[in-house]
């Protein structure tokens, strides 16, 4: 399968932490098949992979899912000690990443793809989603991502222009409208979660009441966060009714959380991303081609 980059069709990732291994898997199917999208937007670890795929790198995000998450600077209690964040997000998408770094992002690839990326963002001090693109990195800073995927209580906000900005997820998991709005006729939309998914109320909050009490508005967006991603959803279930999204979710039940730190897991979640592919590609192949 080729398809050349159609500027009205769009991709949309979701985030999810560690569960973002299943995109990784559909988007190294892309690039196997040399699948192109005019319009990218990524939410969270989404962002990250979707990175990768705009750059050409197949097989670099599952090792971010397997390989680098041995480290102690990856996730956990050396990294909270080091940096005050459970994710060590300047180690992965500083550290790692960087030109010098043990496993770079091909920065110059990426941005040479003529396809428009798009990053989620939540405003830590207005509690909306922002919307930005390759304006807002260059070589070596990758901060857009890291903001994109600093989760409330687990990381820091993330500053952007002096601007502090927490996961984008908060605000916009499935950016869909988003993708609409700036001019997408049709959509392909990768979850990170079953169908059948319901998010419930967000537990423990006294705890993020108190840690993020410098940013009530945030606050707020995760009081809110289960209505919203939940409407979102059936949002996109409905635009995949119509015809214009085509949908990719995991078809197994998941055994990988946002947290979760099994390789074998990972590898078998981004497997299940592969074959899912396999078993939608000729549905795929006739939604992008009319």
């Amino acid at each position: 399968m080729y398809t050349k980059p159609h500027k009205r069709i769009g991709l949309v990732v979701e985030g999810g932490g560690m569960k973002c291994a299943y995109n990784a898997g559909i988007l190294d199917a892309f690039l196997d098949e040399k699948i192109q999208f005019g319009y990218c937007i990524g939410v969270s670890g989404g962002s990250g992979n979707l990175a990768s795929y705009l750059a050409g790198q197949r097989g670099r995000n599952l090792r971010f899912f397997t390989d680098h998450i041995h480290s102690p600077d990856y996730f956990g209690l050396k990294s909270l000690l080091k940096t005050g964040d459970l994710f060590g997000l300047k180690y992965i998408y500083g550290d790692l990443t960087r030109a010098e770094g043990k496993d770079p992002l091909d920065f110059p690839a990426l941005r040479n793809n003529p396809a428009q990326y798009e990053i989620v963002v939540t405003n830590a001090l207005t509690g909306e989603p922002e919307y930005h693109g390759m304006e807002m990195m260059k070589q070596d800073d990758y901060r857009l991502i890291m903001a994109s995927s600093a989760i409330p209580v687990a990381c820091h906000p993330v500053e952007l222009n002096g601007v502090p900005y927490f996961d984008g997820g908060l605000t916009d998991a499935i950016p869909v409208r988003r993708a609409l709005a700036q001019g997408c006729e049709k959509l392909v939309v990768i979850l990170s979660k079953n169908r059948d998914f319901v998010l419930k109320p967000q537990g423990m909050r006294g705890l993020y009441r108190q840690v993020c009490r410098r940013y009530p508005h945030i606050v707020d967006a995760i009081d809110r966060r289960h209505t919203v991603y939940n409407q979102t959803m059936r949002q996109v279930f409905s635009l995949e009714q119509r015809g214009v999204a085509f949908v990719f979710a995991p078809s197994e039940p998941l055994h990988v959380g946002t947290y979760s730190m099994k390789e074998k897991a990972e590898r078998e979640l981004y497997d299940l991303g592969l074959r899912d592919f396999a078993a939608q590609k000729e549905a795929l192949e006739a939604f992008l081609s009319h």
